[in-house]
């Protein structure tokens, strides 16, 4: 027996290292296994983005839900809001889907139940609409199709959303008020969570058409482990694990409070299409073709 010793150490040895491995594996902020696209809003007609959102998926081929809940639960005069699913998924039959549909509630009971979660466990991509971002967290936050979400990503899934849809894939809830969109801290609790497909962030839209570059300065201040992304209109980040790349028409502003800035700069930097992102190591590790300011030059 004893001259097995070495065996059997050495085999407690490997377990032992490949379990480490594994943990060092593991994404800090991005999905294990899925792909995030997440889009700052605006006309998407032109930029690709729609189209790489299909290819990550699989192909046209694929299935595929879409949700318009940030687009409301209830109108101005209280009635529930009916959404038809021809129309909303009516843009990607043009681009070709061959099995797409809808999944929306105002209830959030209704959205804990098998008969309407279990859509998602056979999509491969979900892609959420724009709106209202706190609209999505009253139908589904801690129920099963909360829950199923997730697990599309769990299977290697796309997730993908734009405005509201963006926001909502981060784990801060930026203008989650139910005021209105001004507000970029809301002191409503059940609105101060996103959906966490995106981990330790805080993500906002339009900033450029809007002229919200500054707007997650407060924020990333309030809360330094976040980091802050900024999306510009018809443009993307496409996560996979700790890194993202800059696809589409403009630009992304990165608001990293690890990143020392100089007394004239913003404390952010912006990144263009092509570059790539490493969220865990705080560093750009590729830039792309795109033109940029001294804000571009973040490491």
């Amino acid at each position: 027996m004893q001259k097995h010793k070495p065996y059997l150490l050495a085999a407690v040895i490997a377990i032992a290292v490949s379990g480490v491995l594994a943990q060092e594996q593991v994404p800090e902020y991005g999905p294990a296994k899925g792909t995030l696209v997440i889009v700052g809003g605006g006309n998407l007609n032109g930029s690709g983005i729609s189209e790489k959102f299909i290819e990550l998926a699989g192909g046209p081929e694929k299935s595929f839900v879409i949700v318009p809940t940030a687009g409301g639960n209830r109108n101005a005069q209280g009635e529930l809001i009916k959404y038809e699913e021809e129309r909303i998924i009516a843009s990607w039959v043009r681009l070709g889907l061959k099995n797409v549909k809808m999944l929306h509630t105002h209830d959030p009971k209704v959205a804990d139940t098998e008969e309407f979660a279990k859509i998602l466990r056979t999509a491969d991509a979900v892609w959420f609409n724009g709106g209202r971002q706190w609209n999505i967290v009253d139908s589904y936050v801690n129920t099963l199709t909360y829950r199923e979400f997730h697990k599309v990503l769990e299977r290697g899934g796309v997730i993908g959303g734009s405005s509201a849809g963006a926001t909502i894939q981060g784990e801060y809830l930026v203008r989650g008020d139910t005021s209105g969109p001004d507000v970029m801290m809301t002191a409503e609790p059940a609105h101060q969570e996103a959906f966490k497909f995106l981990r330790k962030s805080a993500i906002d839209q339009h900033i450029n058409a809007r002229n919200r570059w500054d707007h997650l300065i407060p924020v990333i201040q309030k809360y330094p482990n976040l980091l802050g992304i900024g999306l510009s209109e018809s443009t993307a980040i496409i996560v996979k694990q700790d890194r993202f790349e800059v696809i589409g028409a403009w630009k992304v502003a990165v608001h990293d409070n690890t990143r020392v800035y100089q007394p004239w700069e913003k404390p952010y930097f912006v990144l263009s299409a092509g570059d790539v992102y490493n969220m865990k190591a705080r560093k750009v590790e590729k830039y792309g073709t795109g033109v940029r300011g001294r804000g571009g030059e973040g490491q």
